[in-house]
């Protein structure tokens, strides 16, 4: 290792324990307030992860409970195993050192702790090969008030030359339960985020992309395991993870049963997919896997939840505690047919709305090839001149004069053959050399690998943002994966090519944030193809389905809400569906309300609860972007739904309920309103509705006691299909 490197170490961290001596039988504790995982070194300096679930009050509590079968079997449960020596099962990392030699063995060297704030904690556990100049170090940072914690790992060498990384984990987590359940979520264009749950068989099963881009399109890098069937809102073990990655992942779930050698558990392999990506890392360069981010608890999936979102408020979403523009979208209402005079005329729409932001979506560049449909003009980003003479930077200052905020949607990663920029520069596209250019929705993929396309798409955001300075947000599309993946730029070098493109990605990221800090993006793939933290680093929220029926997406924001909080769920007011527009109103409002339709077709009196609407959501978003969620009524298990948002101070929560389709003879749901004070009494009122109309809802503006809500609850009162309901809850 480099003295340059020692020397860092030494001074970033407070706590260094050195040499075999010092770290053998240590335990090594990883915990929040309320869970903890624990490891300990054995007397042949390895690894051994002892203990993962419900803190513990004593430190000294933790023990090895597998002590003596590990005396037999080194192997148990070790903490981080590697391939090539004497695991047999799959490791979290596989290397080829620069003599060819495919087997690792990683010894603990060092153990630093250092205590950032009141609420995180960093460990570090740095690990060598005993044989070569090879080092990787576990980085954990938990987060002791969110109960939740982080995991990943760089690696870096001495080598005499480049060492293969075959397989790069996050990490590995051992769990004891006997016949666990996975639920996972997967899903294709307008039906994102479906669960699937199911037993884990003796074997494995992964959840993994090899997309390159939109990579959360097929399958979300989220899960969570629970040692039953039945998990439950307010009770029961439930661990849960997702890995924070924009490029391809692989989640493995090893489950081994009646194992001799290995015992009965299950083992968790977060990472980057090693498909089509070994890895040559050079002497000195340092290679940092995503994070993956987990929780655990024994009260049950809501609070898995709420850990989640406490902490993707606070340190996973860029900005969390930026307030959310609600918006009018004008792609409904013209599609690619506008001018200049019909943007602005839109504008008087988006006031009337009572909304912060009005947002320009596709079909507004291009002049060789302009954009009159998804064929042509994706690369050549300047204004269409017959569309919009007087420029982007018009506009802007059109929205601005009429007291909205103005927001531009690009696909910059992408490019139509038909554009000025293809014709000039073919080689900027990922394209095998001697295979058919394969266009999907007409279009390719820029080779972002390229430094000058790293400056070209830092270029259409930054051009835009000089052109037009008060664009207060981007609406950034990705809309095709990546396929005859081959970059020029990388020659004969092509294995780490899907690698590589993330962390572009992540660099002209990095670029963008650096010099506009305070521009809001949204992160759109064909619908919900991000939907992930790796990218929410630097976006605010997402666009979770191009799928905007109500009842669809009562179902899909339920299962987004799991891991992702309400203002990071982008959830638009559309034409689709039957429902009413009060229906499609409630729905959205549970996230983060925006508008996608032609304010013109509105009656007067439709404008008239839209604008209540948008009043009463920007009255009370603070609790629902921040309150803490709880999930009262299944649409899972059920034809109805309810959830409710309640403050830091439980004096306020904002309560939702919908039913879907329903039958004669349906049962009425259980309606109990857990997560209020027991000790406070609230008063209930119905908002949302028409100034003609009174609430159909008995007991509206009635106080009950919050022991009375959360025990005996409220009698189910939406019993035809497609009714909704919104109500205030404060305490008295």
């Amino acid at each position: 290792m480099t003295s340059k490197f020692h020397t860092l170490i030494s001074c970033i961290l407070c706590v260094l324990i050195a040499g075999p001596a010092a770290v053998a039988q240590q335990n090594i504790t990883i915990s929040t307030d309320h869970c903890a995982l624990v490891y300990q070194i054995d007397t042949n300096r390895q690894l051994q992860q002892i203990y993962i679930g419900t803190k513990l009050i004593s430190q000294a509590a933790y023990r090895d409970v597998n002590a003596d079968f590990r005396n037999e079997n080194p192997t148990l449960g070790m903490g981080f195993p590697t391939g090539g020596a004497t695991y047999l099962n799959e490791p979290a990392m596989e290397v080829q050192h620069a003599d060819g030699n495919m087997s690792l063995v990683l010894n603990v060297e060092h153990v630093q702790v250092k205590k950032i704030n009141d609420d995180i904690t960093r460990t570090d556990i740095q690990m060598k090969d005993p044989v070569y100049p090879f080092w990787i170090t576990l980085h954990f940072e938990s987060y002791a008030k969110e109960d939740v914690i982080t995991t990943r790992t760089t690696i870096h060498h001495n080598e005499d030359a480049p060492v293969i990384l075959d397989r790069f984990a996050s990490a590995f987590i051992n769990i004891d339960w006997n016949n666990p359940y996975l639920t996972h979520f997967y899903g294709e264009y307008e039906k994102e985020m479906e669960m699937s749950t199911a037993k884990l068989q003796p074997g494995i099963f992964s959840i993994q992309s090899k997309l390159g881009v939109r990579t959360a399109c097929n399958y979300n890098p989220s899960f969570f395991i629970t040692p039953q069937q039945a998990v439950k809102e307010n009770e029961g073990a439930v661990f849960a993870g997702t890995l924070a990655y924009s490029g391809n992942f692989n989640i493995q779930f090893e489950q081994l049963q009646l194992n001799i050698d290995m015992g009965n558990s299950l083992r968790i392999i977060p990472g980057i997919n090693a498909y089509a990506s070994h890895y040559r890392l050079q002497r000195g360069e340092v290679f940092e896997t995503p994070k993956f981010v987990f929780s655990y608890t024994q009260k049950g999936l809501g609070q898995i939840s709420r850990n989640f979102h406490r902490w993707a408020i606070n340190y996973g979403i860029y900005n969390g505690r930026q307030k959310r523009l609600t918006l009018l979208n004008n792609w409904e209402a013209t599609y690619f047919d506008y001018n200049q005079d019909k943007l602005v005329n839109l504008f008087d729409g988006a006031k009337k709305l009572g909304v912060d932001m009005f947002l320009l979506d596709d079909g507004w560049f291009g002049n060789t090839y302009p954009r009159n449909n998804s064929s042509a003009g994706l690369g050549d980003w300047q204004a269409n001149k017959k569309k919009l003479p007087s420029g982007i930077g018009y506009l802007s200052r059109q929205a601005t004069a009429k007291g909205l905020k103005f927001g531009i949607w690009i696909e910059p990663e992408m490019i139509n053959p038909s554009s000025e920029l293809y014709k000039k520069h073919p080689d900027w596209v990922l394209a095998a050399p001697n295979r058919p250019k394969h266009l999907y929705r007409t279009q390719l993929v820029l080779d972002l690998i390229n430094p000058a396309v790293q400056d070209f798409v830092f270029g259409v955001i930054d051009s835009l943002m000089q052109q037009a300075p008060s664009i207060a947000y981007m609406k950034w599309d990705c809309n095709r994966s990546m396929d005859n993946a081959y970059s020029p730029y990388l020659g004969k070098e092509q294995n780490a090519l899907y690698i590589r493109y993330t962390q572009a990605y992540y660099k002209v990221l990095d670029r963008i944030r650096k010099k506009y800090p305070d521009l809001q993006m949204m992160l759109c793939a064909s619908g919900g193809g991000r939907v992930e933290y790796g990218a929410l680093k630097y976006f605010q929220e997402f666009w979770p389905s191009d799928n905007t029926y109500p009842v669809d997406r009562i179902r899909l924001q339920w299962a987004t809400s799991i891991f992702y909080p309400a203002l990071t769920i982008c959830a638009h007011v559309t034409a689709a569906g039957r429902e009413s527009l009060k229906y499609k109103m409630d729905v959205a409002m549970s996230g983060k309300l925006g508008f996608d339709i032609d304010v013109q077709k509105l009656s007067s009196d439709q404008l008239a609860l839209a604008r209540q609407t948008v009043d009463n959501y920007l009255q009370y978003q603070p609790v629902i972007n921040y309150g803490d969620l709880y999930r009262l009524v299944s649409p899972y298990t059920t034809n109805f739904s309810s959830l409710m948002y309640v403050d830091s101070t439980k004096s306020t929560a904002i309560l939702f309920a919908y039913s879907m389709e329903t039958m004669q003879q349906d049962t009425w749901p259980e309606w109990k309103l857990y997560g209020l004070d027991p000790q406070k009494s609230y008063r209930i009122k119905e908002i949302n509705l028409p100034d003609s109309v009174h609430s159909s809802f008995k007991e509206d503006g009635r106080v009950f006691s919050g022991e009375s809500l959360i025990h005996q609850g409220l009698k189910w009162f939406l019993k035809r299909k497609e009714q909704s309901a919104v109500f205030i809850l404060e305490a008295i």
